[in-house]
């Protein structure tokens, strides 16, 4: 266990044997910002992403065992310098432990590790609806970067 800000809740590193547990979280955290989306997809982002080198706290009650927070870094390359830096795959607090602090003492944590590894940046994306999570990251100083767009191709507009 590690020490962290928010009183009654401890930090804890996870590894790659939290597989398990990752996937849950990823599953929990789509049913609310997607509910209506697949989900078969998780467990194999979680299988191409999930190792050794990428950072991964879960936080849990101080009474309690099981984690109802955690914050996943992997990697990604910073399209104008072309430096490889932590990138932001999850960040998950559960429901009833919301607006305690906790999703900011995790980025907190997130932030000195990266510094303390020589990095000099986080990315994340962020769905446009998820107003309360881009205000939470602007409030951290995080500014937007680019604009992600896409098109859904389907046989009828392709072509």
């Amino acid at each position: 266990m590690t020490s962290f800000p928010v009183p009654g809740y401890q930090l804890q590193r996870g590894s790659p044997l939290d597989r398990a547990s990752l996937v849950k979280f990823m599953e929990r955290n789509w049913e609310e910002l997607a509910p209506d989306h697949p989900r078969q997809h998780l467990a194999s982002t979680v299988d191409r992403y999930l190792a050794a080198d990428t950072p991964l706290w879960w936080v849990q009650p101080q009474a309690s065992s099981a984690a109802i927070a955690c914050l996943w870094l992997g990697w990604a390359t910073d399209q104008d310098k072309g430096q490889i830096h932590p990138y932001l795959l999850l960040l998950y607090v559960h429901p009833d432990h919301r607006r305690r602090g906790l999703a900011s003492a995790l980025l907190e944590t997130a932030h000195s590790w990266a510094v303390g590894a020589g990095y000099e940046q986080i990315s994340l994306q962020v769905l446009s609806h998820n107003q309360a999570a881009q205000s939470l990251y602007e409030k951290l100083g995080y500014q937007p970067q680019a604009i992600l767009m896409r098109r859904v191709l389907s046989s009828e507009t392709c072509c």
